[in-house]
């Protein structure tokens, strides 16, 4: 049942304390709603100066999260590093309920079992193994061909924890640079021939399920600089990536925020690559680009609240990432232009330490036509320093 009111003490808490998490806080915080954080991490986060509710501790210690859970109402995720079984034993311990629930999350919190979840649900995936030895990873290269991805199964992200490999010595060592040789989970995927990457996010609770439109991702060495909305592709193929992104979502019997990235091959088939059970970076454009941003229903689905429309408020959006230029205090040079423009939205996350290819800050703007609004948002930011 959905919820029909809101106390002025119900408690949202973070597993997670960077950047996703404080988005979605505010718009938490637009409905009265308290905001508590767990944060792994020494260093000051971007929610933590936000709420008087700032825990710390581990992610491997059930204890340390059971006394966080027992203050929240309801705890969801900003990341995905965490176990599934420590979050049942959290989940059971504390008595507050976990969204994503612990179910849910066990059917892809790594890698390989995601792609054996969404395999199993008659979900295209691109080609991959779990490779063990020297000869699987010749194996795999004579079957799919070099080069090809080599991924450690859990905690990669922004291309950490991802190495393409082009022979069978590049592939041992980067074996052994993901901890191959020390029991890690190492999972070899092929390159697939395609022309646009796509990410789809969708929201889903006892309510019903909203799905927002389908995007591409601009990548550059494994880290999204740019999303353009709507993807620059047919409406038969962003409808393809829609209708398998509620699928996947319908496959772990979900509740929460979730993104699915896919690939348009140069075939014309949609795979899907990977899934995030969270607020997700090809995302942030719907702060403004949408109705009801990722955000607002993250906080929506994981509490039970009817969901908002996904629907866009111009015809397009663009979004471009913010990394960082210098290995220094964080500052934001160079604005000038990005505020002056109308229909142009700054913002900058609140980390105190800016480190090159970090993310910082990301720019979103709304316009008419998609090529001519990226080129200006491009122009925007070009000068940009953080």
């Amino acid at each position: 049942m959905s919820r029909t009111s809101l106390p002025a003490t119900t408690k949202l808490g973070f597993l997670g304390a960077g950047q996703l998490a404080r988005m979605s806080a505010l718009q938490a915080f637009r409905f009265g709603i308290q905001i508590a954080v767990f944060s792994d991490r020494t260093e000051n986060e971007p929610v933590q100066f936000m709420t008087p509710f700032s825990t710390s501790g581990s992610f491997d210690s059930v204890d340390d999260m059971v006394t966080f859970a027992k203050e929240c109402d309801v705890v969801t995720l900003e990341n995905e590093f965490i176990s599934s079984e420590i979050l049942k034993e959290v989940q059971e311990k504390s008595g507050t309920p976990i969204f994503p629930s612990p179910e849910s999350f066990s059917l892809i919190e790594n890698k390989l079992i995601e792609k054996q979840t969404f395999e199993n649900a008659g979900i295209p995936v691109t080609p991959y193994k779990l490779v063990k030895s020297k000869e699987d990873l010749e194996d795999f290269g004579k079957e799919y061909g070099w080069p090809y991805l080599l991924k450690s199964s859990k905690g990669g992200y922004d291309g950490y924890g991802n190495e393409t490999v082009r022979d069978l010595n590049s592939a041992a060592e980067a074996f052994d640079k993901l901890g191959g040789s020390k029991g890690h989970d190492i999972l070899a995927e092929a390159f697939v021939d395609f022309t646009h990457e796509l990410a789809v996010q969708v929201a889903r609770n006892e309510t019903g399920t909203v799905v927002y439109p389908c995007c591409e991702t601009v990548q550059e060495n494994h880290i999204c600089v740019a999303v353009l909305s709507p993807a620059p592709v047919s409406d038969e193929i962003r409808k393809k990536a829609q209708d398998l992104a509620v699928k996947a979502t319908e496959a772990i019997d979900a509740k929460g925020i979730f993104a699915f990235e896919f690939f348009l091959t140069t075939d014309g088939q949609v795979l899907l690559n990977e899934s995030a059970p969270r607020p997700h970076n090809s995302g942030h454009y719907t702060i403004e680009g949408c109705i009801t941003s990722q955000f607002e229903n993250h906080v929506r689905s994981v509490l039970g609240l009817p969901l908002g429309s996904t629907k866009m408020n111009k015809p397009a959006v663009a979004m471009i990432n913010l990394l960082g230029t210098h290995n220094r205090p964080a500052q934001t040079d160079h604005i000038a232009d990005g505020f002056n423009q109308e229909d142009g939205h700054l913002h900058v996350y609140g980390k105190l330490d800016s480190k090159v290819g970090r993310k910082m800050a990301h720019y979103t703007l709304l316009g008419d036509d998609l090529n001519t609004t990226y080129k200006l948002a491009q122009k925007l930011t070009a000068d940009i320093e953080i």
